[in-house]
């Protein structure tokens, strides 16, 4: 493949993205080709067992070939594309002019990389000439016979030197920037947030998704978006007429197999898991919702943000833990201990398109009714759009689960394993209930608590479903601990 004089590649590799993921399916490619790329600038759209990313890439040049269909599985580590920057530094001096983003991340590797890291691979021969040390992430643009490399002109060449090199000399300015994931710089880039201006508090200064968030939250920043799903009874849709027989609609193919990777994949392996490693038990009851409805119309109707009842559910939740902490554990199989935490991080069941997905509300326990609302509206339509990071998905210690929107009274689910319970919420309904000594229509809801019979007996897990029902039937009950 022929290059411009000093023209040189760099191999770009699938970065670790982060919370222990090791591979990724490419969705869509978003340059081609021969195309003309600056630093940081997104180039392909992947989907891993979490949440679908952008993956950006840390040089400016022409991309000269791309590794991998739309489909294609490919693990940390493997080469997604190459990029042909300008003229390489002489070697033994300090020029950095075809520098990265200098953003060094888990799984990247830019031009400007400690000196320690400089022991690297040589390129292949490039035009013939002989190979020459690169640095961190170089690689040969041909280097690998499945790609197809385009063939890249002087003229595109001598432009990725120039938005190279401009790039670069702003990117290395201060020295690299270490951040552990694409994740957190694109959280940072989203919220215009200045990675310069954080120290990291990870290994050698790292910074990690903990410090990105801390800085949001003590600039005020945040974002809110429309009101998460609450429990109620679904629209009833007309039955579709069923086909006639001998019609192209009634021969149905024998069967149908759908791979399990990707979200369903994760959802298939965490569900068997949990069920081969936790021994859980389900108990149940039914309650009288009305005050608690009664409640939040009076909180909605007082002015402010409008209060949803999964968030009224979820502060029950909290409340309910800090008196029951033994379901607020984990297990640890290894060490044969049980571990209990200080901090409730508490997930959310949501149904999207793409599958089910648990999305966590981090430090439940010291959020309001309020806090709640809006960080359940951001996560459900985060989840929707299939934007939600891995630090989303991870990380909970209690999970609630609110089938009541799927038109149910009960369930028995399986645990969010290694959470050690789950609180579930069935749909809200008028039924017979004695009320003070008579007979009357009530607003009445199944609540269900699957727990890890290990962390507790039964005694515990039956305190705190009727503590729940308490509030839930007189919110009042709640005050004692506001």
């Amino acid at each position: 493949m022929a290059h411009a004089s000093g023209m040189h590649s760099l191999e770009f590799k699938l970065p670790d993205l982060g919370e222990g993921l090791t591979e990724a399916e490419i969705v869509r490619w978003l340059v081609e080709v021969g195309d003309l790329v600056t630093i940081d600038q997104p180039v392909v759209e992947v989907e891993t067992a979490k949440a679908m990313v952008e993956v950006p890439c840390p040089y400016g040049g022409v991309v000269t070939a791309r590794f991998g269909e739309e489909g294609t599985e490919l693990p940390v580590g493997a080469p997604l594309i190459t990029v042909a920057v300008g003229e390489k530094p002489a070697a033994g001096t300090g020029d950095t002019g075809t520098g990265g983003s200098g953003n060094v991340l888990v799984g990247y590797g830019t031009s400007e990389a400690p000196a320690r890291r400089r022991r690297v691979r040589q390129e292949r021969p490039l035009s013939g000439a002989s190979a020459t040390a690169g640095q961190a992430g170089a690689g040969a643009v041909n280097g690998r016979a499945e790609a197809a490399a385009a063939p890249v002109d002087a003229q595109a060449a001598g432009a990725a030197a120039t938005v190279n090199g401009q790039a670069g000399g702003l990117a290395t300015e201060d020295g690299p920037v270490p951040v552990i994931s694409p994740l957190v710089r694109r959280l940072a880039r989203q919220n215009g947030l200045d990675l310069r201006e954080l120290t990291g508090s990870g290994p050698d200064g790292l910074i990690l998704r903990a410090d990105v968030e801390y800085a949001l939250r003590a600039a005020g920043r945040g974002a809110t978006a429309a009101p998460a799903a609450e429990p109620h009874p679904p629209v009833p849709q007309a039955p579709s007429p069923a086909p006639v027989p001998g019609s192209p609609a009634a021969a149905a193919p024998a069967e149908i197999r759908t791979p399990l990777k990707g979200i369903r994949g994760a959802v298939a392996d965490k569900l068997a898991r949990s069920r081969r490693e936790i021994p859980d038990a389900t108990c149940w009851v039914d309650a009288d919702a009305t005050e608690l409805m009664r409640a939040r119309t009076a909180m909605n109707a007082a002015g402010g943000p409008k209060i949803s009842l999964l968030a009224l559910l979820a502060r029950i939740c909290t409340a309910a833990l800090a008196r029951f902490p033994e379901l607020n554990a984990t297990v640890d199989a290894e060490a044969r201990e049980i571990v209990r935490f200080g901090h409730v991080h508490l997930g959310f069941a949501a149904q999207t398109d793409r599958g089910l997905v648990v999305p966590v509300v981090r430090d439940a326990h010291a959020r309001d009714a309020e806090s709640l609302t809006a960080e359940f509206a951001r996560l459900t339509e985060a989840g929707r759009t299939g934007t939600l990071t891995p630090g989303e998905l991870t990380g909970g210690t209690f999970t609630l689960n609110n089938y009541g929107v799927f038109g149910v009274d009960g369930s028995t689910p399986i645990i969010n394993h290694p959470e050690a319970a789950m609180l579930g919420v069935g749909r809200i309904v008028p039924k017979p209930w004695v009320h003070e000594g008579e007979l009357a229509v009530r607003q009445v809801v199944q609540l269900s608590l699957t727990f890890d019979h290990r962390v507790c007996d039964g005694g515990v897990a039956g305190g705190f479903l009727r503590y729940v029902a308490d509030c839930v039937e007189q919110p009042a009950v709640l005050l004692r601990t506001l």
